[in-house]
């Protein structure tokens, strides 16, 4: 293959003929669900692997397919739809957003990235995935796998560093003119960091650009890597919050008493910790000596 071919050019025809069969992908996905569909997809992406998002997706559309029947649902319905899905607080925000949308936008998740970013829980990275994979507009769109592509193949280095407004820039200078080739490239990228030149393990081998990839053709030198790392789950806070919440989630009309949820946590403290940021979150309700789900 030869670098004179235009980067946005080799990632379509790899990505035409590789990408993993995805439901949003797929024309009659957004016919039948459209911006909504995205929407709600991209919510579940965020740090959650598309394998656990897939059936959740499924069940959640065919739940709710549009923002006004999830406008109609209560707090508790939504977040025991949620169930393990991770980072409940989404549900919520996603609940609230289709709120605003029924109320400011009739009903259809809006097309202009300022008015998707004035929906509650959308940051920059789910607008523009909106309009970009919905409404098929010219924007970069820059995820974690695309930050990593562009450290590797354009800067040489072997992990990416923390996200900037800078990474906008850098895959705006890449983006096809054309808005429906430059919505193939942006998923593209994603997908070739998704799938071959992942964090730990790229596969140099199969990569569609590795003759003009920079960190490999200084034989993938170890530039260190400043990204944040997670916190262990087993035995943190986060694993606490899931265990209250799936309590509640089981529990006859979603509630129970306090002192009976997470009865047998070993640590009485950091059980009381999760009930108590719950709370604050809006993701559970204390009353009376019982916790329940949100009204």
């Amino acid at each position: 293959m030869s670098t004179a071919v235009p980067l946005p050019s080799v990632l379509a025809d790899w990505y035409d003929g590789t990408a993993r069969d995805l439901p949003w992908r797929r024309a009659e996905f957004h016919e039948t669900y459209g911006a909504w569909g995205t929407l709600v997809s991209e919510f579940m992406l965020q740090q959650t692997p598309v394998a656990r998002v897939i059936p959740h997706l499924t069940a959640w559309l065919e739940r709710w397919p549009t923002p006004l029947d999830m406008s109609a649902a209560s707090p508790a319905e939504v977040v025991n739809q949620w169930a393990n899905l991770g980072y409940p607080r989404r549900a919520l925000w996603l609940h609230r957003a289709a709120i605003e949308v029924v109320a400011r936008h009739g009903g259809t998740v809006p097309r202009d990235i300022t008015a998707l970013l004035a929906l509650s829980g959308i940051g920059d990275y789910t607008a523009r995935a909106v309009a970009v994979f919905h409404y098929g507009d010219r924007h970069p769109v820059v995820d974690t796998n695309t930050r990593r592509v562009i450290a590797r193949a354009i800067d040489a280095h072997a992990q990416p560093d923390a996200p900037s407004r800078r990474d906008l820039t850098r895959m705006s200078e890449l983006l096809p003119a054309d808005g429906a080739e430059s919505a193939v490239f942006n998923a593209a990228m994603m997908e070739l960091g998704a799938t071959v030149c992942t964090a730990r393990s790229p596969r140099c081998g199969v990569c569609p650009i590795a003759d003009r990839c920079a960190w490999l053709a200084a034989g993938r030198p170890e530039t260190g890597d400043s990204r944040r790392r997670q916190a262990k789950y087993e035995g943190s806070d986060r694993q606490a919050r899931g265990g209250v919440l799936r309590a509640l989630r089981h529990a006859p009309e979603h509630r129970m008493p306090a002192v009976a949820v997470l009865a047998d946590w070993p640590d009485a403290a950091q059980r009381d910790r999760a009930v108590d940021s719950l709370v604050a979150d809006g993701l559970i309700e204390a009353a009376d000596g019982t916790l329940l789900l949100p009204r």
